[in-house]
């Protein structure tokens, strides 16, 4: 089953929050409701989003300001800036310090649908993109199966696999040839809910290579790129 895209919505004016998070989730996202930008912040670093739509003007921490916090720390979320500021200038900031694309208060709700997908269809990193990947094969006989939950070995022998390790499998082989942080492991496979230790995600990868690899201490498929992540290559 195809995981929902999931959307955080940043606006602090209630009834506005409420027409949009209804319309998107009319067309099955997946919405988070955040009223203020120092939550915001705190979700970006504690979950994961396909599309992040960013008021300006917000308590505690204004937009741009958590625009810029987040890109500092590496998160690449596309984000949507829909505000009441809109001259040139505040739409050129927006987009110089990370904006993916701005549309001004008042705004035609289909505009912002219509950006909102596109902006999601552009991401790679997306659960959309994710979730097309129904199945991969590679070497002589290794297949996944990642909607059935089964794997075909090296020798050809199948084997039930768990949510988790179709859930890793799938973003590293989503990934293949880049190397996959740890933080984004945690982020995509275990969603911050337990917080494996390095050697917790090593087993996985000593699990598949014993698995799919013909040598397996000389792994050629799952590689483990020391202090920074992992890799996959077909």
């Amino acid at each position: 089953m195809q995981e929902k895209v999931r959307i955080m919505v940043v606006e602090d004016e209630e009834s506005l929050m409420d027409l949009i998070t209804l319309n998107l989730e009319l067309e099955g996202y997946d919405v988070v409701k955040v009223t203020d930008g120092g939550t915001a912040i705190e979700k970006f670093k504690s979950n994961r989003f396909d599309l992040a739509i960013l008021d300006v003007m917000l308590p505690r921490v204004d937009g741009f300001t958590v625009c810029k916090t987040v890109r500092l720390e590496g998160n690449k979320t596309p984000i949507l800036f829909l505000t009441a500021k809109n001259t040139s200038k505040d739409r050129v900031e927006g987009l110089r310090i990370g904006g993916d694309d701005y549309l001004c208060k008042p705004f035609d709700l289909e505009e912002l649908l219509l950006r909102v997908e596109k902006l999601i269809s552009r991401n790679p990193e997306s659960k959309k993109s994710l979730g097309e990947l129904e199945s991969f094969a590679f070497g002589p006989n290794n297949y996944v199966d990642f909607t059935a939950f089964f794997i075909r070995d090296r020798d050809g022998v199948e084997h039930k696999v768990t949510q988790r390790e179709v859930k890793l499998l799938k973003l590293l082989i989503h990934k293949s040839g880049e190397v996959v942080s740890r933080e984004e492991i945690l982020e995509t496979v275990w969603g911050y809910d337990v917080f494996p230790s390095t050697r917790t995600i090593d087993n996985y990868i000593l699990s598949f290579r014993k698995h799919f690899e013909a040598f397996p201490r000389q792994p050629k498929h799952f590689h483990s790129v020391r202090g920074v992540g992992y890799k996959f290559t077909p």
